[in-house]
This record gives C-alpha cells, structure tokens and sequence, in this order.
C-alpha cells in the first residue's frame, strides 16, 4: 500500500511556528509577524477588488426621486436615503459595509465615505465644500445641508454609480443620456426577477430589451441581461 504525501502550503503562520520552535530571535520574530501582516493585508485588498468587480457586473439602478424647485432654479435629484438603499442591499450581498467620517476645518466640511469588506480591506472616497448657505436656512442647517450632499456623492462615487433619469441640474455638459422611464424600467425588472421559468424569463427578458431599445438605454439593456441570465441559473439550479 503506497501513502500518498500532499504538500502543505507554506504559509506566515507555518515560518512562525517554525521560527519559535527552533528559538528564533525576538527580531527574527517581529519580522514573521510583520510578513505576516502584509500577507494578510493584500489578501484582504484582492477579496475588496473582486467583490467591488462582482458589485459592478450588475449595479444597481439610482433614480432620481425628487424634484427640487426654488426661486429660478429648478432640477431633480436622488435623495440621500434613496441612495443609500439602494447601494446598502447590493453592496451587502458582497461582504462590503459602508460608513461616513465628518470634520470641518477651515471653513470647509470634510466627509469621507469609507466601504470596509469582510475581511477588513477599507477604502475612504473624500469630498469636502464650505456650509450650503442657500435659501434661509440658519447656520446649522446649512452644515447639515452640506453633509447630507457630500454623503451622497461620496458614497455614489466610491462605488462608481451616478444617479439615473433627467440631467437637468445644470452640473453636467452634454446631451443627457437616454433612459426608461422609472416605472417602466422597475415593472420590467421584477418581471424578469420573478419568472417561474426559464421560458418566461426568456419572454419578460425580450419584452425588456425592446422597450429599453427604443428608450435608447443601454445601461438598461445590460442590466436586464445580467438579471436575465441569474434568473435562469436560479431556475436551472
């Protein structure tokens, strides 16, 4: 009868154990346990990329929810809570948190939008502006105004979203993009999401293309493709 010897992978850990069995030094040590740590830190870096790659093969959809109007100006835009839902849910399902980090200094508000994966890779996006002193709002108000803008773009721009629907803020040049209408959009993706069979799916996925088609949204188009082929791995599994 032949034993068959597998390798064991030679790991931080196992140098460590090797190095104190033998009576290494206490700076021979140090620099193990320092190894040690940037091991465990790139491989916590690539478990962050590759779940951020997951996050952005099918993104979620951020429309604008409210429509602003005051004096002369007049524009849409999605709201801090809307966005955080949205973005929360998508980037739970592969291991990533997120949290905000606020100071002012120097007359400027600082926000910092930190997403942490599971295995403790973190990395903080960073936008700052003076109080938003519009309208008749009083000194707090205008902090917590900036704040709440700076979350939102923060968090939208570390995970390298934008909001969709009409861009009529004035803040972009160029034509905007072409979209579906909201409900439209959302109807066709719950239809696509909730098939019972792969044969509807196929049916809710074509019906989704051609409206999304004809609305000129492409980014609808991938998006109905990703949801189309889970359905049917879910279905098939």
């Amino acid at each position: 009868m032949t034993t068959e010897l597998v390798a064991q992978p030679v790991t931080p850990m196992t140098l460590i154990e090797r190095a104190s069995a033998s009576g290494a030094s206490i700076e021979q040590m140090q620099q193990l346990f320092e190894l040690k740590l940037r091991v465990e830190a790139d491989e916590a870096r690539k478990s962050f990329n590759a779940s951020m790659a997951d996050f952005k093969r099918n993104p979620p959809r951020i429309n604008k929810n409210k429509h602003v109007k005051f004096g002369g100006t007049e524009y849409d835009h999605a709201t801090l809570d809307h966005v955080t839902d949205q973005i929360t849910a998508a980037l739970s399902a592969v291991g990533i948190s997120h949290k905000w980090s606020i100071q002012q200094k120097e007359g400027k508000i600082i926000v910092g939008c930190i997403l942490t994966h599971r295995d403790g890779h973190s990395e903080t996006t960073t936008l700052e502006s003076a109080a938003d002193t519009s309208g008749s709002k009083n000194a707090i108000q205008a902090i917590a105004s900036a704040v709440t803008y700076l979350q939102r773009y923060t968090l939208l721009s570390a995970t390298g979203l934008a909001a969709f629907g009409t861009d009529n803020d004035g803040q972009s040049a160029g034509a905007p993009e072409s979209l579906m209408a909201d409900q439209e959009y959302l109807t066709a993706m719950e239809n696509i999401e909730n098939a019972s069979t792969v044969s509807e799916v196929t049916r809710f996925y074509l019906a989704a293309i051609k409206a999304a088609g004809l609305a000129g949204d492409k980014k609808a188009i991938a998006q109905f493709e990703a949801a189309a082929n889970k359905r049917k791995e879910e279905l098939k599994g």
